[in-house]
């Protein structure tokens, strides 16, 4: 789903931890004085000041108040419990402590010593509605919300970069405990209704961040920690990167755009009407209440409050309206943010607030909640052109060390009793020491046995098929060893059908600070699936399994195939990455040995298909073009399409020669992919993929390049619905994929009714190929194949449902009709 990012367009939601780091008892009294009198000197000038802002009357606490430096650019806010702390060095400085509908409190601290105790108990205030001009007739708040526009789009003008702070706390929540092993939360599956959320996890961390216009942004992560369940790699998303600023004219949440409560258009979208008048000291606040003038239109319901007189927007407090929930699978998602002015009267985010509960079809809850203070801002100072690049988030390769005393001089937001408490249960379940049977499972394929070395699990133990029939499985796999730069596995089978020994042994090893190099070396003797190489996405082994044994049915064919390859690939340009390699391999022919089926006994499997049996000794070169931006999570780079928008290039070229390389075969296979993503309106995504390939001189049967086709009743995105599996292939290829996920947008334009409010979703597709055989490899050929001189076409369309990963396609022949002219499939994400 599409994500914009961008801190001046900051789009998205963010997830911080706290780590609990406890100190065992010291043996030597000497260490425990040399201990304190060194952290002493290390962090002499950082002193504490927290306490608790409540309502002088009631003694309630005032969650998510904001608490400044007077004549600085510090702050920080309290939790929800109205708890605050602010971390400052040696001096005197005024604290100022600020809430919507109250007096504003300044109190005096000087810092020298310890631990300050300063709790704020501030009194409520009132004013009465002061006079404004709005036209005859016309409701109020337009009026206001119009002014505040303009101011919105006067402040942008005056921000041309800037820098700041963050500190980010995440949370989650299930019905269940976090498991103790494999960094795994448990969220619970059955009857939860009645269950009570609880923590199950925590993240957290601080962050720098930079933007400057048009749309460059750094974010910096300095600092991270999380409950033990969690691997440090999730804890990526920033303050600034995941939170949303409302004084954009978009807001995307859950892949949705949503137009801001001060967007260009936000009059045309939302209906307003003043609900109160309140006061900050002596200035007036509207407090204006928003909900879309049309409920079938995604948008944002609750409240925003802007200043009298200057009309800035200083505080929301908006929940999602149902038409933005997709499928009702929220139960609850409300975002609070506040505002405060720096220089020259911007106002700029301070915090963000984002709290949301699902439920997925009453068989699976979750809760998430976040908490982000931004502070420290420096309006347009001067930033190093070097600071931006490619990789808009940057994990310091020493962020994950910060040990205790370093979190206790930085800024944070003071844990809450209740994730003190889960800080504790979390951590002491993970110390529990694990053995073989706390991974045990039926259902996944692999198990644990140590944090990095896993075995083949019960689920994964056999398959069947018409070649091997009978199978068994084993493998031992290492993963992200030494430092999460090695990884290894070694996987055997044995066919009760074939009477053979299969063996698969491979290693990696990453390069680099990011691992941006990669060196990977495999030895085979072993069953290969036909044109596997050229198929992404090949159907399962257990699909396969299941329409053998119950069906008697083929998907794929097989051939043997021993030998080794090794590929060196790297990053040599933020853009461009390159390959090459070796490959030695021996193929030979497979054949049907097994007649098994517990139903269809009558029936008889497919012949598998023949191969040219050949040794082929080949070089390998590749490279990739990639152009969308990354993150650099503190071990490798993760490139996601951050805007919806993309576009990639790939290539390779496989070179045989019988001369010097010894091969079977003498020829040259040149392949080259694009892919590319689109927005086109509203939430609607165009998705392509073109692919070319051509070969010189004969290629073996094996290698040649098939047109991904579909078994009866399934299809996938990006393939030929209306081809068989396997049905064409050939050596000289040039194909289009054409989708474009409509999601729920066209129904809601067209205003259909039903359609637009039940959360139906279209996508549409087009297909076309040009296939090819030359006569080189024509003249090998062991199995005849049609071809698409003239291009072949097909279109189509899918429905589904937001709640469902599933959904129905039909399809049809424009041209070549014949067989399949007309197909219905069911498209799923897990085929």
């Amino acid at each position: 789903m599409p994500v914009s990012f961008c801190i001046y367009d900051i789009k998205i939601v963010n997830y911080h931890c706290i780590l609990n780091l406890f100190y065992s008892e010291m043996k030597n009294i000497f260490l425990l004085l040399l201990f304190c009198i060194i952290s002493h000197h290390s962090f002499a000038q950082t002193f504490s000041v927290k306490g608790n802002i409540k309502d002088k009357v009631t003694g309630e606490p005032l969650s998510y108040a904001n608490v400044r430096v007077l004549n600085t650019s510090l702050g920080t806010a309290s939790n929800i419990e109205g708890g605050y702390e602010i971390k400052l060095s040696e001096g005197e400085y005024q604290l100022i402590a600020s809430y919507i509908g109250y007096k504003t409190d300044t109190v005096i601290v000087k810092l020298n010593s310890d631990l300050k105790n300063i709790d704020f108990n501030l009194q409520q205030t009132d004013v009465k509605l002061q006079e404004i001009v709005i036209l005859p007739g016309e409701n109020p708040a337009l009026e206001i919300i119009r002014r505040a526009i303009d101011r919105k789009k006067e402040r942008n003008e005056k921000i041309f970069r800037y820098e700041f702070e963050a500190y980010t706390k995440g949370i989650l929540r299930t019905p269940e405990d976090v498991s103790a092993g494999g960094n795994t939360v448990s969220v619970s599956i059955g009857d939860t209704e009645d269950q009570e959320l609880k923590i199950a996890g925590i993240i957290e961390n601080e962050s720098k961040g930079f933007f400057q216009k048009p749309d460059s942004y750094k974010e910096i992560i300095t600092a991270r920690k999380q409950t033990a369940n969690f691997p440090s790699s999730i804890n990526i998303l920033t303050g600034g990167r995941l939170m949303q600023n409302f004084y954009n004219d978009e807001i995307s949440f859950l892949g949705i755009y949503l137009p801001g409560p001060l967007a260009d258009n936000s009059l045309d979208h939302y209906y307003f009407y003043i609900k109160e008048t309140v006061a900050i000291d002596d200035k007036t606040v509207y407090k204006i209440y928003m909900t879309p003038d049309n409920e079938s239109d995604p948008g944002f319901e609750g409240n925003i409050f802007i200043l009298d007189k200057t009309y800035d927007l200083i505080k929301v407090d908006l929940n999602l309206n149902p038409a933005a929930n997709p499928g009702g699978i929220f139960d609850t998602v409300n975002v609070f943010q506040q505002f405060t002015s720096y220089d020259d009267s911007i106002f700029m985010p301070v915090d963000y607030r984002l709290y949301a509960t699902a439920n997925y079809l009453n068989i699976a809850r979750f809760g998430f909640e976040l908490n982000t203070i931004l502070y420290d801002y420096s309006l347009n100072p001067e930033i190093d052109e070097d600071i931006f690049s490619k990789a808009i988030i940057t994990v310091q390769p020493d962020a994950d060390e910060k040990d205790s005393l370093y979190w206790v001089k930085t800024q944070t937001i003071p844990n809450t009793q209740e994730e003190t408490k889960a800080y504790s249960r979390i951590d002491s379940i993970k110390s529990i020491p694990k053995n073989f049977w706390d991974s045990f499972s039926i259902i996944s394929p692999r198990m644990n046995l140590t944090d990095n070395i896993e075995v083949t699990a019960p689920l994964a133990v056999y398959h069947f098929n018409s070649v091997e029939g009978h199978a068994l499985d084993y493998g031992l796999y290492m993963n992200d060893a030494f430092n999460k730069r090695f990884s290894s596995y070694s996987e055997f089978s044995y066919g009760f059908s074939d009477k053979k020994l299969k063996k698969t042994f491979s290693g990696s090893y990453f390069i680099g600070d990011y691992r941006t190099y990669k060196f990977e070396a495999n030895a085979f003797d072993r069953i290969n699936i036909l044109f596997g190489e050229s198929n992404v996405d090949p159907y399962s082994q257990f699909i396969e399994t299941l329409l053998g044994l119950f069906f008697k049915t083929s998907v794929n064919h097989y051939y043997y195939s021993n030998g080794f390859n090794f590929k060196l690939r790297g990053e040599v340009f933020p853009v461009l990455n390159l390959s090459m390699g070796f490959l030695n391999r021996t193929d030979h022919n497979a054949y049907n040995n097994s007649d098994f089926s517990f139903f269809a006994k009558n029936k008889k499997f497919d012949t598998n298909s023949p191969v040219y049996e050949t040794k082929i000794n080949a070089i390998t070169t590749g490279f990739k073009l990639d152009f969308r931006d990354y993150i650099e999570d503190g071990y490798s780079r993760r490139r996601i399409s951050f805007g919806g928008s993309y576009i990639t290039f790939a290539g390779n070229v496989t070179y045989s020669n019988s001369y010097f390389l010894n091969s079977g075969l003498e020829f040259i296979k040149y392949e080259l992919t694009g892919n590319s993503g689109i927005r086109t309106f509203n939430n609607s995504l165009l998705n392509m993929r073109t692919e070319f390939v051509y070969g010189s001189s004969p290629i073996p049967y094996q290698m040649l390049y098939f047109l991904p086709g579909n078994i009866s009743y399934l299809s996938r995105s990006f393939t030929f619905r209306t081809l068989d599996y396997n049905e064409v292939v050939g050596d000289r290829i040039v194909t289009l994929n054409v989708e474009h996920f409509f999601g729920n947008e066209l129904f809601k334009w067209l205003g259909v009714p039903g359609l637009k409010d039940w959360d139906i979703l279209l996508n549409l597709f087009f297909n076309a190929a040009y296939t090819d055989i030359s006569d080189e490899s024509r003249s090998i050929l062991v199995v005849q194949q049609q071809v698409f001189k003239n291009p072949f076409y097909e279109i189509g369309f899918g429905l589904g449902h937001a709640l469902i990963p599933l959904q129905v396609e039909f399809a049809w022949k424009l041209n070549h009709r014949g067989e399949n002219n007309f197909r219905v499939g069911i498209n799923s994400i897990f085929n």
